[in-house]
């Protein structure tokens, strides 16, 4: 498997699985164009990692309007094609059943933006590109086990952002891959992420849920990552790939 001569906008990649797809992507050959949405000691750790500056980062808040917008036209400024796009960034969102007004809306608006409309955008956007070229291209959207199965009642705004990811993901697929516009999803159970539950408690009720045994590493879901870039099998296009160790079995 090789990516060589690939470039790759990850979203979200200063930690977590965002992180460990950049250097699995850079590791099977592909140039990175890793994004954050400020500039941090993390984004900095990472930027290192892969041999390269803090400033190489592209920094934007995709919780804005069109900043998905403008973090394509950002990356296609600096390498001028791309030949794959991991939109991994997005945030755990509640949506209270009860108590004030403002939480409620407050999650829902936060999950909409960030999790729906950004990687919407930043799909248009890649779409646009891959087809001006004439050549194809491939998009991974890291959805959750949260878009199938759902979430706790307080986190419905996060789940269902998640299973829009999983649908408008299919809905691309199913029309682009005469193109050769391959588009696919990942979606995680628990994994040794800042998400993760970090109570004791909590983590052992977590891992309880989980057949295997323990929450997944980021680097299972690189892997998958840099695998469904690699183009070696074009015919999964649509699918989904659940990575959460027999928790949710389709």
């Amino acid at each position: 498997m090789t990516l060589d001569g690939k470039t790759i906008l990850i979203t979200g990649a200063s930690r977590g699985i965002g992180a460990a797809a950049a250097k699995a992507c850079q590791a099977a050959g592909a140039r990175v164009l890793a994004h954050a949405s400020s500039p941090s000691a993390a984004a900095e750790e990472t930027a290192a990692a892969l041999g390269q500056a803090p400033d190489d980062f592209l920094f934007e808040d995709l919780g804005e309007a069109h900043a998905g917008f403008r973090l394509v036209s950002a990356a296609l400024s600096r390498v001028g094609r791309l030949d794959g796009v991991v939109n991994n960034a997005g945030v755990y969102t509640a949506s209270p059943l009860t108590g004030p007004l403002e939480a409620w809306d407050a999650g829902w608006a936060r999950a909409a933006a960030v999790n729906i409309q950004a990687p919407a955008d930043i799909c248009r956007s890649a779409i646009e590109h891959f087809r001006a070229r004439g050549d194809g291209g491939a998009i991974v959207n890291i959805a959750s086990r949260a878009g199938h199965r759902g979430d706790g009642v307080e986190n419905a705004s996060y789940a269902a952002s998640k299973g829009a990811v999983l649908a408008m993901t299919k809905t691309w697929a199913r029309g682009l891959a005469n193109e050769n516009i391959l588009l696919y999803a990942i979606a995680p159970g628990w994994v040794e992420t800042r998400m993760a539950p970090q109570d004791i408690a909590a983590r052992a009720e977590a891992v309880k849920d989980v057949p295997l045994g323990r929450v997944a590493d980021p680097q299972e879901v690189g892997a998958m990552i840099a695998f469904l870039m690699s183009g070696a099998c074009p015919s999964a296009t649509g699918s989904t790939f659940d990575i959460n160790g027999a928790s949710y079995v389709r």
